[in-house]
């Protein structure tokens, strides 16, 4: 089949013969008001040098995308990693401002069925482009949230990837690879994501904490730290609400802005659970979770992480980490918080004998 030239790809404001019905990458290089838009947004890396972490991968990118080899692609791992603002870097590099005719951004929100697939991708990938000024005549199709198209719309896809190689290159973004089929798996080059280090999460914060003039001491920025999990996107939403409630953005205004119990809550909880008879833990555990509006699923994740630290033999360890683990499954399942806190008050009472057993 020849390839078809669309005036659609042509940058001139009188003609439009065939507009675009994916959606646009929105990549304005003018500066919005900054109070109108999110941090996530507005600090959103505009180069490849500019991205938080994973080093290697980013410059592996850049060096197939500056050698005219690139591939395929598809990133995966948790979200707030870096995986779309890698490559809408990397589309800024390749297209300079001629970036929103070379590439179709699709995510979950838009229909991504067979339908797209066979229509409106196939469409833009067969086209020729007549982009001047573009740095490369190759077009760009990022589909970002993958793992969530169908499995009908992917093997249809497989087929488009291997026509069009020859003008577009195809962007997979995803966080579980495996929902993504082997066929299109093995047609792109993986690059795995992993949470983020702890260093760069902090770079991150400071560079955002000195830009917008914060008032965050260190307890504060070690608290987004530990809240955020890895998690880029999730460390800058807490501190734009936090910033929105309270003006110094302290470990406690941390804690109450995103509704996790305090460390100091968690040792007091853990050390009613492993020294107070059944009745008066249940009742004081009650009370502090009605007081504060704390979670029954979060106290036991935090608590979780609390009986790794403390010392006590191997098979008891194991046994109350089992427990507890059933315990948060049902949470999930929407069991009852009351009988909860009970299961969990008996798994620490049958550790707690356990102990006394081995120290006999």
């Amino acid at each position: 089949m020849a390839e078809t030239i669309s005036l659609m790809d042509i940058d001139d404001d009188k003609i439009h013969t065939k507009p675009n019905k994916g959606k646009n990458v929105i990549l304005s290089s003018s500066n919005p008001e900054p109070k109108s838009v999110p941090w996530v947004e507005k600090f959103r890396p505009q180069s490849l040098s500019d991205v938080a972490a994973h080093r290697d991968i980013v410059e592996t990118i850049d060096r197939l995308a500056s050698s005219n080899r690139l591939p395929h692609l598809l990133l995966y791992g948790p979200p707030g990693t870096g995986k779309t603002s890698t490559i809408l870097a990397l589309a800024r590099k390749l297209y300079g401002s001629q970036v929103n005719n070379m590439v179709l951004e699709l995510n979950a929100s838009d229909d991504r069925g067979i339908d797209v697939v066979r229509q409106q991708i196939q469409d833009f990938a067969s086209t020729q482009s007549i982009s001047f000024g573009a740095k490369s005549a190759v077009k760009l199709v990022l589909l970002d949230e993958a793992d969530a198209m169908t499995k009908d719309a992917q093997f249809a896809l497989r087929r488009v990837i291997e026509k069009y190689t020859r003008n577009t290159r195809f962007a997979l973004i995803c966080n579980n690879v495996n929902k993504v089929i082997p066929a299109l798996q093995s047609r792109c080059t993986r690059f795995r994501f992993a949470p983020l280090d702890a260093v760069h999460v902090s770079e991150r914060l400071r560079h955002v904490i000195e830009a917008e003039q914060l008032d965050v001491p260190e307890g504060g920025l070690k608290a987004l730290i530990r809240l955020s999990n890895g998690d880029m996107r999730k460390a800058l939403n807490i501190l734009q609400s936090t910033h929105m409630a309270s003006q110094q953005i302290t470990e406690e205004a941390v804690y109450l802005c995103t509704g996790n119990p305090l460390p100091k809550d968690i040792e007091q909880i853990s050390y009613w659970l492993l020294n107070e008879p059944f009745a008066i833990s249940c009742k004081r555990i009650s009370e502090i979770k009605t007081r504060k509006g704390l979670a029954l699923v979060d106290i036991v994740r935090e608590v979780t992480m609390f009986v790794f630290k403390i010392k006590m033999p191997a098979d008891v360890r194991v046994q109350l980490i089992n427990e507890m683990a059933d315990v948060e499954y049902r949470l999930t399942f929407g069991c009852n918080d009351k009988l909860q806190l009970g299961s969990l008050i008996s798994a620490f009472t049958r550790a707690r004998s356990a102990l006394v057993a081995a120290a006999k």
